[in-house]
């Protein structure tokens, strides 16, 4: 099933999910050991959706009325620039390759609204998520961005050193 524009009924399980694919100990992507706490709940889900004109949260379920198994935010960022964060997959699924078939689809909704590049932040110190996106066409740009340690919205850090690298990626129709 592609993907679908998450509504209001879906945040607390797509926040659910968030919670255990970023903050949980199972699947490959946690940020477990690095930042504690939640990563989101649906109340900031909701008011971040009414405060980024355009922006987007969809959802990836095998069939319709199906639970959430994935989920990716997607928003303009500047003249064909979309931004793309929150990519996550039910980390017991993480092994079906659903991850790289929500980006592609991601990457495609962006296109059909005019994206030609999309920029994402990643936590430093994620070297294996940084090389799994690597390898989809993402390259580092060489920005960073610093960390938010005073926003408990994203979690309580365990460590003194993070920030977020910036990820780019051309992509064009065809």
């Amino acid at each position: 099933m592609p993907l679908s524009l998450a509504v209001d009924d879906d945040l607390d399980a797509v926040a659910a999910l968030v919670n255990a694919s970023y903050r949980g100990e199972g699947g490959w992507t946690t940020e477990a050991g690095v930042v504690d706490g939640e990563r989101t709940n649906a109340d900031a889900l909701r008011a971040d959706l009414a405060a980024q004109s355009g922006a987007a949260l969809l959802a990836w379920r095998d069939a319709p009325g199906e639970p959430v198994l994935g989920c990716v935010w997607l928003e303009p960022a500047a003249a064909g620039v979309w931004y793309l964060g929150l990519l996550t997959i039910r980390p017991d699924l993480q092994d079906r390759k659903l991850g790289r078939t929500v980006l592609d689809a991601a990457e495609a909704f962006a296109l059909a609204k005019g994206a030609r590049r999309m920029r994402m932040t990643v936590v430093n110190v994620r070297a294996t998520l940084i090389a799994w996106y690597e390898r989809r066409g993402y390259r580092l740009t060489g920005e960073t961005q610093p960390f938010p340690y005073e926003d408990q919205r994203f979690g309580a850090p365990r460590r003194d050193d993070l920030e977020f690298v910036v990820l780019e990626k051309p992509v064009q129709p065809g």
